[in-house]
């Protein structure tokens, strides 16, 4: 990483804080005059226009720069900035094709956590791919977002979400598993644990991997910053996976975000009667994105990884699972049980989309893999 001017990183601090994301027109002004001169005209008071005024507000005034980066660093963090060599240059060359837009205006800098350079995860010869999905995930959901995470992971690719609850938490705990580097985006300061529920995780994304946000430390979530940065999300991956949505689902914006920056667009299908796959099926038909099916079919869409023959698409053998070999059926059967709720054959068939007739087989598959307790009687139950 390059030495960054202190007044350069003041001056992003600055700004940063005083204008909430997206600010097109404050970031049109930082290119023309720089970042240090910008900050400087906004403190002095000038009159920078009517465009630049409403992005700004009355907080041109509220100059804690110099705190915001005592306080990131005191957390182990760094700001990196378009003037780093740790600015990761190549994730950011989409916002250029899309500066028509205000809401794809490019960040002013990235506050982060983590021993991983940002600039390295995404490049010619490095892939990341986004999986965002639904907070209220099915088991399904989940299943395929752990298990497909891990295989990124096996083939070298960094993944990137949002540390939700349900589709970006376990994207999150399946990358790590397998060793791999994960990235984790936040709608607040890179301090807070939000959800409260994934304090653990976020601790162990800084410690292997990156926390990114565009607010300082300090900064709260608020609703609309959850949509604001998941434009990031899609930014830092070379192609968004839309794991399981339901018809009004935050993940479908980091999918819009996706193809306004040039980004492929990928979806997993799900069960027909599931109405957390009903964004994923509704994508599909607007002719824009790619349905895959498999690990296998996404790093192919994404292109091959550092550097390689397209070997990737194939690539070396998945560590096994308790749920290879199964069947499809069974697998979807399997995600729609619950761990301590008996299920009879009548609720797997409506909650997993498997035809009634076809429930009591994958049962039995389940039965002989030790993956499901119960009986015909009692109900069925997760093992």
């Amino acid at each position: 990483m390059s030495a960054v001017a202190e007044e350069v990183l003041l001056a992003r601090a600055y700004l940063m804080r005083v204008a909430e994301p997206p600010a097109p027109r404050l970031g049109h002004l930082v290119r023309l005059l720089g970042a240090v001169e910008a900050a400087e005209r906004l403190r002095s008071g000038v009159d920078l226009g009517p465009h630049v005024g409403a992005e700004v507000g009355s907080r041109r005034e509220l100059d804690r720069a110099a705190d915001d980066l005592a306080a990131v660093r005191a957390l182990g963090g760094r700001l990196v900035v378009p003037e780093d060599d740790d600015w990761p240059l190549a994730a950011m060359v989409g916002f250029d094709a899309a500066e028509g837009s205000g809401e794809w205006a490019a960040p002013l800098g990235l506050w982060v956590r983590g021993p991983v350079p940002l600039a390295g995860q995404v490049t010619a010869a490095r892939r990341g791919v986004a999986m965002v999905g639904s907070r209220a995930a099915t088991g399904y959901g989940k299943w395929v977002a752990r298990d497909w995470a891990a295989s990124f992971a096996d083939h070298g690719l960094a993944v990137v979400s949002g540390a939700a609850l349900g589709i970006d938490g376990e994207a999150h705990r399946g990358c790590l598993a397998a060793g791999g580097t994960t990235v984790a985006v936040l709608a607040c300061g890179v301090e807070r644990a939000y959800p409260a529920a994934h304090g653990r995780l976020l601790e162990e994304i800084a410690a292997r991997g990156l926390v990114v946000s565009e607010y300082p430390v300090g900064a709260v979530p608020a609703r609309h910053r959850f949509l604001v940065r998941n434009r990031i999300i899609a930014a830092l991956a070379t192609g968004t996976l839309l794991v399981e949505a339901g018809a009004r689902s935050g993940a479908a914006r980091t999918a819009s975000a996706a193809r306004a920056l040039g980004r492929p667009v990928l979806v997993v299908p799900g069960p027909v009667t599931s109405a957390m796959s009903v964004g994923n099926h509704v994508l599909a038909r607007d002719g824009w994105s790619t349905v895959v099916g498999s690990v296998a079919h996404v790093l192919a869409d994404l292109g091959p990884v550092g550097g390689d023959t397209g070997e990737a698409a194939d690539g070396p053998p998945r560590p096994t699972t308790p749920f290879d070999g199964l069947s499809t059926a069974a697998v979807r059967v399997h995600g729609a049980l619950r761990t301590h709720t008996p299920q009879g054959p009548g609720v797997l068939a409506r909650d997993s989309g498997v035809p009634p007739r076809a429930v009591d087989a994958a049962l039995e598959e389940l039965l002989a893999a030790g993956l499901v307790d119960g009986d015909g009687s009692r109900g069925w139950r997760a093992a």
